[in-house]
């Protein structure tokens, strides 16, 4: 399994899933969140609906995918991640978990290609350098176990995230 840096706009990369920084209402806001509803259109949203309808939104740490819509991928996975609130209160752990319960459902759907963003890191207000050092530990220690995944995007809009990545990643 391969990792990849990428700086853009993560509804445009052609991969078989991308992840969504979702909220748990699981019904678009800001950020990735709302630009994946944006850009990916209504059968997203309707396939959240029915997700809601099931089993009540989706629970910080957890995961669940939809239909990518008009996006350049077959699914998107819709995570949780932990609002910042100082550290104590399992934002790391929330975090992990995030990355973790993605790659397993990429995997229980025999893809070979994932795309994250920079989960908690916008109006969650988690640290970037420590949230960027989970999540690169999580695909790691994942990519170690049998998977279908051949490539690991990481996606970062900002040019500070990027260089964040870009330090870890080059160790």
């Amino acid at each position: 399994m391969t990792i990849e840096l990428l700086k853009g706009d993560i509804t445009t990369i052609p991969v078989d899933v991308i992840v969504n920084a979702a909220n748990s209402s699981l019904l678009g806001g800001g950020g990735v969140d709302g630009a994946i509803h944006r850009k990916g259109g209504k059968a997203i949203l309707e396939e959240c609906i029915q997700i809601r309808n099931r089993q009540g939104g989706c629970a910080t740490g957890e995961a669940v995918y939809t239909t990518a819509g008009n996006l350049p991928a077959r699914y998107v996975i819709h995570t949780v991640g932990p609002v910042w609130n100082g550290g104590s209160n399992n934002e790391s752990l929330l975090l992990e978990s995030c990355y973790l319960n993605s790659l397993r459902i990429a995997n229980e759907l025999t893809l070979k290609s994932i795309a994250f963003p920079n989960i908690s890191t916008g109006i969650y207000h988690y640290p970037k350098q420590q949230a960027a050092e989970i999540a690169i530990h999580a695909v790691q220690t994942f990519g170690e176990e049998e998977s279908s995944l051949e490539q690991v995007f990481f996606v970062c809009f900002d040019d500070e995230n990027y260089q964040i990545y870009q330090k870890i990643l080059s160790k």
